[in-house]
């Protein structure tokens, strides 16, 4: 009974982080509160504690599982730069841009964890530099390291061009936006 039980919490636990993780995405940090989160998992606000001690807590878990499942997706690509080339377009794609929820953590959710405390701010620095070791090591297979410097720019690029995208009410001017991003960052990573 009890081996039930841990692997019950632990299956809720996780259920609650990735329910969090699209609502964040989504609405953003600040703007979903204990008791959404929790009805998102169909669970009540009183059994959140049970799972973590503050709401700051629970973003750090989301920030790092939300990050590990995006550079786990990374590796579903094909190899070398080709897959960066696959990359490239799917992140910088309308479906992305379109559906927040389901997308990068960086491009929704970076200027509030640049604002939150530091166990998250740790939790997105161990995930972006898993991203940027991914990045770096298709640009140069033999040498990552070498390749850390453009690694960044472009993992920057893809970001901010994003983030350009959604902010856009113009439909053309946001597809605009994405066209030119991909044409940079293939340009970028030649």
């Amino acid at each position: 009974m009890v081996r039930y039980a841990k692997e019950h919490k632990q299956v809720t636990r996780q259920r609650i982080i990735e329910k969090a993780g699209h609502r964040f995405k989504q609405d953003g940090i600040d703007g979903s509160g204990i008791s959404t989160l929790m009805s998102d998992a169909g669970l009540t606000n009183g059994a959140f504690y049970a799972h973590f001690a503050s709401k700051d807590d629970l973003v750090a878990h989301v920030v790092a599982d939300e990050l590990r499942t995006q550079v786990a997706r990374y590796g579903t690509l094909r190899p070398g730069r080709p897959g960066l080339e696959d990359l490239i377009r799917e992140y910088l794609s309308p479906e992305h841009r379109d559906h927040p929820g389901l997308g990068c953590p960086s491009a929704a959710l970076l200027d509030e964890i640049g604002r939150c405390e530091n166990q998250t701010k740790q939790a997105y620095t161990d995930g972006a530099q898993d991203i940027l070791d991914e990045i770096a090591a298709r640009l140069e297979p033999g040498n990552p390291q070498s390749a850390r410097g453009k690694a960044i720019g472009l993992f920057t690029m893809l970001v901010g061009t994003m983030q350009l995208s959604r902010a856009l009410a113009d439909q053309k001017s946001a597809d605009d936006v994405l066209e030119r991003g991909i044409e940079n960052a293939l340009t970028f990573t030649r």
